[in-house]
């Protein structure tokens, strides 16, 4: 039985080497499509330029100078016909959504975007992002629940009510104390305060 098993698996063997050696043999179709797909892989063939052909090239001088007299005197003409004034405009970031706020400060404080779900979750916690949170344990005032709150004058005397003043307060704050606001939220998990 072993011998008859033994002698199928080489019989199998050698009718695999056999077809696969016929198929791939100069002249068949497995070996013209092979072929034809390495053809088309390498693209076209580039005619190859002689040194004296390169050397005429050179001596050619390229020019567009004649063209573009012209062209600069269509501008300056199209330029002087339309009249038009800048339109300048500012708009005041307190009466944006405080999250709005903070978002466009996190880079004022050398912080990246990715600080913000951080920041988020801190200032949510501490006031709910309300300017006007006041804690009656604490003192604590604002968004970033300044302790006192009229710490944030440093920052503008209009520190009670605008979140502006606020949110810079507690920023610049996250980022002496603590050094991001993901490492202020850390600590505030931590212990309950920052």
């Amino acid at each position: 039985m072993r011998t008859a098993t033994v002698t199928s698996g080489l019989a199998s063997v050698a009718t695999a080497v056999a077809v696969g050696g016929g198929m791939l043999s100069a002249g068949t179709p497995v070996m013209d499509a092979a072929g034809e797909l390495a053809a088309a892989a390498a693209g076209p063939s580039i005619p190859t330029l002689s040194a004296d052909d390169l050397a005429a090239r050179a001596r050619v001088p390229v020019s567009r100078t004649d063209r573009r007299d012209n062209v600069d005197a269509d501008k300056a003409q199209a330029l002087a016909q339309t009249a038009s004034q800048a339109v300048t405009g500012k708009e005041s970031l307190s009466q944006e959504d405080p999250r709005t706020i903070a978002r466009a400060l996190l880079a004022e404080f050398g912080f990246s975007a990715d600080q913000f779900g951080c920041l988020d979750s801190l200032w949510t916690s501490e006031s709910g992002w309300r300017v006007t949170a006041d804690n009656p344990h604490s003192s604590a005032y604002g968004i970033p629940q300044a302790l006192p709150g009229s710490k944030m004058a440093s920052f503008g005397a209009d520190w009670a009510t605008n979140p502006v003043t606020q949110i810079r307060w507690g920023l610049d704050y996250i980022n002496d104390r603590y050094g991001s606001p993901c490492s202020a939220w850390s600590f505030k998990r931590g212990r309950g305060w920052y």
